[in-house]
């Protein structure tokens, strides 16, 4: 079977000639035939001059599938949101502030806990996602991590050269000392997967906690300067060509993004509308509510040196 084949009753509807519950009613019907052959519940077609695809004997046009532009999205994420699109107690998530769009969707690329504040990428391709989430893939991620307890060498060490934990070994791949005195100190630790809450439980294994944990960098892409949280900023060409061929995918040659000259005054707009839309969700009668809401965490707060 083609790659390229699409269920009938989809290109149908695609193609404008009725909803997918209605073409699958005429073809159970038996009024839908494929090249001669009435049609059943199931079949499939590529879409080419050459099939003929008949409604009660008139041949029926069909159209091809619209070319989906890759689009991604870089997100600053506060703490207190949900990496979900629905929440049953009502409390805010990341899909909250995001762009409205018709005929696609944002598809998150990994999760942060809701603890957890820093860059979060979406994409409308879902095979992008996927694969930059893959542990094959092994994308490098970064956190500035602020710790609270005794760290010497011995337990950097333990951290780089692996500890285990419930779900198998696991080990930083790299971390630099970045600032602090006494016991709270800021550390920028890097790693290639993205298990659950990995990043605190390597550290909580040598007995020390984290106390604050921002995402800073998702392979070559950086948590943007000057993007508040809840705000966000479509990535360029040049950045999506980059995820892409980053996970063996091919290069995009069209974008959504505006020409340079209109980003600076778009972005800015993007950037007070998101976060007027997520203060309006985040003022609902819920009672359920993290203490931290976006209104708390309107301000970028400063970080060590070194992000």
């Amino acid at each position: 079977m083609s790659d390229k084949t699409e269920k009938l009753q989809k290109v149908l509807a695609r193609s404008g000639h009725g909803s997918r519950r209605e073409i699958e009613g005429y073809i159970q019907q038996g009024r839908i035939s494929i090249d001669g052959k009435t049609a059943t519940l199931g079949d499939r077609i590529e879409v080419k001059p050459s099939v003929k695809v008949r409604l009660d004997g008139r041949i029926l046009t069909i159209k091809e599938p619209q070319k989906t532009v890759c689009r991604v999205l870089a997100y600053y994420k506060p703490e207190g949101e949900l990496c979900t699109r629905h929440d049953p107690e009502g409390r805010p998530t990341v899909f909250d502030r995001l762009p409205k769009m018709q005929g696609a969707r944002w598809i998150a690329v990994g999760r942060l806990d809701i603890n957890t504040c820093g860059l979060l990428l979406f994409t409308t391709d879902g095979e992008l996602a996927n694969r930059l989430m893959h542990p094959s893939c092994e994308v490098e991620r970064e956190y500035a991590v602020r710790v609270f307890g005794e760290v010497d060498n011995a337990k950097l060490r333990q951290l780089t050269q692996g500890v285990q934990l419930e779900d198998g070994p696991a080990s930083f791949k790299t971390v630099t000392f970045k600032g602090g005195e006494g016991i709270n100190q800021w550390y920028n630790v890097t790693l290639t997967e993205g298990r659950n809450r990995e990043v605190r439980r390597l550290w909580e294994a040598v007995g020390v906690q984290v106390s604050r944990l921002i995402r800073v960098r998702y392979g070559d892409i950086n948590l943007p300067k000057g993007l508040p949280r809840g705000g966000w900023t479509e990535l360029g060409l040049e950045q999506t060509n980059y995820l892409r061929q980053l996970v063996g995918l091919g290069e995009e040659v069209v974008t959504k993004v505006a020409v340079e000259r209109d980003q600076r005054r778009i972005k800015a707009n993007q950037i007070r509308r998101a976060v007027k839309r997520h203060a309006q969700v985040a003022s609902r009668p819920s009672g359920k509510r993290p203490a931290s809401s976006s209104r708390q965490n309107a301000g970028r707060k400063t970080t060590p040196k070194g992000r």
